[in-house]
């Protein structure tokens, strides 16, 4: 059984995206958005999501506070 990619909210899924550029700029990927993915290292990529990984675990330890 193949699993869905459609997000429950999409709401959610833009604000994802938008967390992806800014993480993406921060660590000095210019215009992720547009960039082939493809043409990025694994290390880039991961960097990306890791980061973002850590700020949303940030955001909701700090809600808890």
């Amino acid at each position: 059984m193949s699993r869905s990619r459609k997000p429950v909210n999409p709401a959610a899924q833009q604000a994802l995206d938008r967390l992806k550029e800014e993480t993406a700029a921060e660590i000095g990927l210019k215009d992720y958005k547009n960039t082939y993915k493809g043409a990025l290292t694994s290390a880039d990529n991961g960097r990306v999501g890791g980061q973002m990984v850590r700020k949303m675990i940030q955001a909701q330890e700090n809600q808890f506070k």
